[in-house]
């Protein structure tokens, strides 16, 4: 068995602020205490009796070439509604697509990051 578990869904960020704000707003939380324009967090990074990772975000000055890119896919009860709310707090949405049983869009956050918003399609 392993002993590893997930800390933190990780971004390097040019705006640390802008970026945290934003995932904390659409994911409906605050951000934890201690953040500041180096480094922010949300959901309890730091915090051993979280569930879930949090996410974490860097201020850096250049991203690495050839970095993997981050995908996140969030499951929403309410789509497309938080579609559209994703897009006022700052995203741009790229398209939408229904296949394999799944209905998403896909969007782009403020600094280019790419995630999905969608549900199972209702049988």
């Amino acid at each position: 068995m392993a002993s590893l578990s997930s800390l933190s869904i990780t971004f390097d960020c040019h705006d640390v602020e802008t970026q945290a704000v934003f995932w904390a707003e659409l994911l409906g939380t605050e951000l934890d205490e201690g953040a500041n324009e180096f480094v922010a967090s949300i959901g309890g990074v730091h915090n051993s009796d979280s569930l879930t990772p949090g996410m974490l975000f860097i201020k850096v000055d250049d991203r690495a070439e050839g970095k993997n890119p981050l995908h996140i896919d969030l499951d929403d009860p309410n789509y497309p509604a938080d579609v559209e709310r994703a897009v006022a707090l700052g995203a741009e949405k790229l398209a939408s697509f229904d296949e394999y049983g799944i209905e998403w869009t896909t969007l782009k956050d403020p600094e280019g990051n790419l995630f999905d918003i969608g549900r199972r399609t209702v049988a």
